[in-house]
């Protein structure tokens, strides 16, 4: 019977190969960024802000709108890089600013005009400072003139507001309107379409 002997041998190492193998890999999951994305979305503190990629949304705001604002902004990126087209208002003609948010929006039954100027008169007016992802910024040239562009809100992390929108020169893009020499000059005010819904 010695051959018995090295094949329970070999059972033995393989099945302890495969359980160091299987401890290896927990290892690199609790090591990995995988790990680190599963947990980073769960506030340590019960009263403490999510810590999401999108800025930080105050408390008042509800888990389901939360929810909805990111898939708004995460469906809005996926538009980058679609070309500008003066009253366009879908993928496949290209999209002016205000067709943008508006087809954006339309993705989650949230009915807006397809002009910026309209735009402008619909939803809830907030503070600039204080826009949450999935809020629209608006622009005007002087406070005589009209509204001429409206932007979509990815994050604001209150140093830095970012958006995303259709531009003249570059098409669906996003911006970091705070940092941006053109576009700061420009912003006038903001609106929520989002918290209504």
């Amino acid at each position: 019977m010695p051959t018995q002997r090295p094949t329970k041998f070999r059972i033995v190492m393989f099945k302890t190969k495969r359980l160091l193998f299987l401890l290896l890999l927990v290892w690199l999951a609790v090591r990995c960024e995988i790990f680190r994305d599963l947990t980073t979305d769960r506030p340590k503190d019960p009263t403490a802000e999510p810590n999401n990629n999108y800025g930080p949304v105050p408390p008042t705001t509800s888990s389901k709108e939360m929810l909805l604002r990111k898939d708004i902004v995460t469906f809005a990126q996926t538009q980058v890089g679609e070309n500008y087209h003066y009253a366009g208002k879908t993928p496949d003609t290209g999209f002016d600013c205000s067709g943008f948010t508006s087809y954006v929006m339309s993705k989650y039954g949230i009915k807006i005009s397809s002009s910026s100027r309209d735009q402008a008169l619909q939803g809830k007016s907030i503070d600039v400072t204080k826009v949450k992802p999935g809020d629209l910024i608006f622009y005007r040239r002087s406070a005589s003139e009209p509204i001429f562009h409206v932007s979509l809100v990815v994050s604001n992390d209150g140093k830095d507001v970012k958006v995303v929108h259709s531009t003249t020169s570059r098409g669906v893009i996003v911006d970091n309107i705070t940092a941006s020499k053109y576009w700061r000059p420009y912003i006038d005010s903001a609106k929520d379409v989002v918290a209504k819904k």
